[in-house]
């Protein structure tokens, strides 16, 4: 019986080599053309357009920032946003999976809960930035709530549209073939719902690097954010630019990271954007 029934949201996977073949994967050739090509835009305007102070150019911002990774400078802001995006998005990954599981599964927990995640959902975090440092202080617990709270509706969202996405003959077979709740949860909901997880995950993520950002410039002493805020004050633009720059690489390693492990674990679940 078990058998039978974990086979059934994979009755028609589609493979991971299929799946791959459908998409024109740049070459990474075309990706360094892409990059030198960038870089020697920002060269060119950089230098015949503005003074540095205003826009600096690459490679005063590549020696700065090779001074501040001898000094050890830039890898603690960056290990510190990291740690907060990092800790933030887990716990709320965590906490919406379940609960957006549970929503899609009963209509009368989604009846009671939905109202609030609509109105909640609408109200950036960084509005809650005020209020949480009140509460909090400015210390990591703060900054770790905003990214919970940027996370949790992203994922829980995704996850409650996964639920009621479910093919209706997918539970009715396994109901027939003599399946209860709980079996048919973990081999049929939980299968089925699991790409619209890491979707959601894929895009909470995107939106914790743009919170910590905006907590960091208010309420903090260290991270990314705090490096881009304060170097504004000395008109050190070649500092911010690193911030930024520090910021895009660490999000498509990030990202890589995060699809490399799907691809791994869960490819045979279904595509994931």
């Amino acid at each position: 019986m078990t058998d039978t029934i974990a086979q059934l949201p994979s009755s028609s996977p589609i493979p991971a080599r299929a799946r791959k073949g459908r998409r024109i994967e740049p070459t990474y050739l075309v990706y360094a053309a892409s990059i030198v090509s960038m870089v020697a835009l920002w060269h060119i305007i950089s230098t015949t357009f503005f003074e540095p102070a205003f826009f600096p150019p690459p490679g005063l911002v590549l020696s700065t920032g090779y001074e501040m990774l001898r000094s050890g400078e830039l890898m603690k802001h960056v290990g510190i946003s990291l740690q907060r995006i990092l800790l933030g998005f887990a716990i709320g990954s965590l906490v919406a999976a379940p609960v957006g599981l549970l929503m899609g599964s009963n209509r009368i927990i989604r009846a009671i809960f939905e109202p609030y995640i609509n109105f909640f959902r609408f109200v950036p975090s960084i509005a809650w930035l005020t209020p949480v440092v009140i509460w909090f202080g400015i210390g990591e617990t703060s900054k770790v709530l905003i990214i919970i709270y940027t996370t949790v509706f992203i994922v829980m969202i995704n996850t409650i549209v996964g639920v009621s996405n479910i093919a209706p003959n997918k539970t009715r077979a396994a109901a027939c073939l003599g399946a209860g709740p709980g079996q048919t949860f973990l081999y049929v909901t939980l299968p089925a719902t699991l790409p619209f997880i890491l979707t959601g995950m894929r895009l909470a993520m995107g939106n914790s690097f743009a919170t910590v950002v905006s907590a960091e410039m208010l309420a903090a002493d260290s991270g990314l954010g705090y490096l881009i805020f304060n170097s504004r004050l000395w008109m050190a633009t070649d500092r911010i630019f690193i911030g930024i720059v520090s910021l895009g690489v660490l999000g498509i390693l990030a990202d890589w990271i995060f699809r490399q492990l799907i691809l791994r674990y869960a490819s045979h679940y279904g595509p994931v954007e």
